[in-house]
């Protein structure tokens, strides 16, 4: 069954199942990115060991993730567990057995996408992030909005890298636009910032990560979309 839905390539993201202490010192859920090496006759994947920082990630046998696969046919979750790691021709993999029943995927939310794209932003005073969620972002004015640029985005939140940090928890606005049905289309979006932090190595520069707040689902639908339509044209010219 499972031969029919994945196939070897299919990138894929593993979350761990229980909380673990982040960079950031904050708990939280670790995600790695990877892709299926190959499928075995009993059913079981081998999945490509991830890389964090040019460095394997070794991951614990019997530990257990909620992998999503991005396939040709959409994509598609499942739980597994680690039952062995592996050397296979110079190349380190782990061997998952998978515990539950595999699903279709419907939303896009759970992929990052990397990118390289321009954004505006600035955070919101008390009273503009109110009319935001009362449905009025035409109040908030695009005033001392500074540069940013985004590195993933998935459709429920994205990460940038500005010059400034942000104050965890604030509400920022956001300005950028995406290729969306073959048409550039502007975005102006509220976030709440998860974490901030200068990157290392990198003086002045950081790190934000943020959810989206007071989004509806059209426009979060049409960010999705710019994810499936991008990674799709990566994958025809090889780039994924």
């Amino acid at each position: 069954m499972i031969e029919k839905l994945i196939s070897p390539g299919d990138k894929l993201e593993m979350r761990s199942t229980v909380s673990v202490v982040l960079p950031d010192g904050t708990e939280g859920v670790k995600t790695y990115e990877s892709s299926v090496y190959d499928i075995l006759d009993d059913g079981k994947l081998e999945i490509l060991m991830p890389m964090e920082q040019q460095k394997l990630v070794l991951l614990p046998v019997d530990g257990e993730y909620d992998v999503c696969f991005f396939t040709n046919n959409g994509m598609y979750r499942v739980n597994v567990r680690i039952v062995d790691r592996q050397k296979i021709n110079r190349t380190y993999i782990v061997v998952a057995e998978i515990i539950t029943n595999i699903h279709k995927f419907q939303r896009r939310e759970y992929y990052r996408f990397n990118c390289i794209i321009e954004m505006a932003v600035k955070e919101m005073t008390y009273e503009e992030s109110k009319a935001f969620r009362d449905g009025m972002p035409e109040l908030v004015s695009d005033e001392r909005m500074t540069r940013g640029v985004i590195v993933d985005i998935s459709g429920g939140g994205l990460r940038f890298v500005s010059r400034e940090p942000h104050r965890a928890g604030s509400i920022l606005l956001m300005a950028f636009s995406l290729p969306v049905f073959e048409e550039e289309r502007p975005f102006r979006l509220a976030a709440k910032v998860m974490y901030s932090g200068e990157i290392e190595n990198r003086e002045s520069e950081y790190e934000n990560r943020v959810k989206y707040e007071f989004i509806d689902k059209n426009t979060r639908e049409e960010i999705i979309r710019y994810i499936f339509d991008a990674e799709r044209k990566n994958r025809k010219n090889g780039k994924g």
